[in-house]
């Protein structure tokens, strides 16, 4: 039986890789966005994955969302929370759009896909979940008490659903990413990454496809018996 995954934020960066980990694995997967019309479509016809645009941050578009995927593919048994956004900025500078706009996508995000999916996969006894943390909402962030705030939060709502899913056969996990090669990262002026990769233990930045991996296993028939944990892949540089 081919399961069928949705990955928000799924056409770049750490998305696209996990995208691709999934599909490896057999899965139908379908590949969530928001906003670059021209990268998604890039990205459907490179490697063959259906595209989906909506805002994970609206509840009713991820619940119309999650339905016409599973009128097109089937049952949504896998659902990895990737899509997120920064606003960066010291609190005395940051407005309250900056706030919740941040905490409405990243953290809202996480309940509006759970809520469209979680109770399909409880009532079938076998679901995934996966939502992408930060090493942000560990250690906190100068600048970003938004993304530190919703990253903690991801934290503890995968905790408490967990709990609620475990019986019924639905994991739910986390994942912390560390200072990955993406292009939000590539952007950070020189002197500031060799600032950070200096931090790293390993001496580097992370790679997608890594924490793709990570997500591939917790998704796996083999992670069944993993719910409510976090994955800190890091290289070390928070040891949480």
């Amino acid at each position: 039986m081919t399961r069928v995954a949705i990955v928000t934020g799924g056409t770049r960066g750490i998305g696209e890789a996990i995208s691709l980990a999934l599909k490896e694995q057999g899965r139908t997967v379908v590949a969530n966005y928001a906003g670059n019309d021209t990268k998604a479509k890039e990205f459907a016809d490179r490697h063959g994955i259906a595209v989906m645009k909506w805002d994970v941050g609206d509840h009713d578009a991820c619940i119309e969302g999650c339905k016409q995927i599973t009128t097109d593919f089937g049952d949504v048994d896998i659902v990895v929370n990737n899509a997120g956004i920064t606003r960066d900025g010291t609190l005395h500078k940051m407005t309250f759009d900056d706030w919740n706009d941040v905490m409405r996508v990243n953290l809202g995000g996480c309940f509006n896909m759970a809520k469209a999916c979680f109770p399909g996969m409880r009532e079938r006894g076998w679901g995934r979940i996966v939502n992408i943390g930060s090493i942000n909402g560990q250690a906190g962030q100068y600048g970003q008490v938004n993304y530190a705030a919703a990253k903690s939060g991801i934290h503890g709502f995968t905790k408490a659903l967990a709990q609620e899913g475990a019986k019924f056969g639905v994991t739910v996990n986390a994942i912390a990413p560390g200072y990955i090669d993406t292009d939000m990262v590539a952007a950070v002026p020189d002197t500031v990454l060799e600032k950070i990769v200096a931090k790293i233990p390993v001496g580097r930045l992370g790679h997608a496809e890594e924490i793709a991996r990570g997500v591939a296993f917790l998704t796996s028939e083999d992670g069944g018996f993993v719910t409510g944990s976090t994955m800190s892949i890091n290289g070390g540089q928070h040891m949480y």
